[in-house]
């Protein structure tokens, strides 16, 4: 496959067919082109990604997702080219879906997609890019039956 689940906190796995799903928002998120490319999806928790956090992005706090490009490669044709690495939380991804009213798995589901879509170049740094990101993130959600994750319900 080319996207590596790392089961880094075993209670992700408590979470059934979470994998499969991981496997699709992969294919629903990427182009053939960039799918083709190895990616990491690392499911891990707040110790963890708080050292990353600190070290990478000069924030010290846990964050729910991380994600890191590879970044040009000299390859041959025979290598297969990264895509770079997504990171989750399972501590603040469990927070913030409780706080929220949805389960883990599709909160977790959407974080991948996010993440995905930061490896290949969205951001959400302004409205208008963060509106057209937000916009896919929906759109790939709802093929895997998971509803708009930025509507507030009252």
């Amino acid at each position: 496959m080319p996207i590596d689940i790392v089961f880094a906190d075993a209670r992700w796995k408590r979470l059934a067919k979470l994998a499969d799903h991981i496997y699709q928002s992969h294919a629903l998120a990427l182009t053939k082109r960039d799918a083709a490319k190895q990616t990491t999806l690392v499911l891990s928790n707040d110790k963890e990604v708080k050292i990353l956090n600190r070290k990478w992005r000069g924030k010290n706090k846990a964050t729910n997702v991380l994600s890191f490009p590879a970044g040009e490669q000299k390859l041959s044709r025979r290598e297969i080219k990264r895509l770079g690495d997504v990171i989750l939380s399972y501590e603040t991804c469990m927070k913030e879906a409780q706080a929220a009213g949805l389960t883990l798995r599709g909160h977790a589901i959407h974080l991948t997609v996010h993440g995905l879509l930061h490896l290949i170049g969205h951001d959400h740094l302004n409205e208008a890019d963060a509106d057209k990101m937000e916009a896919r993130e929906i759109r790939i959600l709802g093929k895997l039956g998971i509803a708009n994750p930025y509507v507030l319900e009252d």
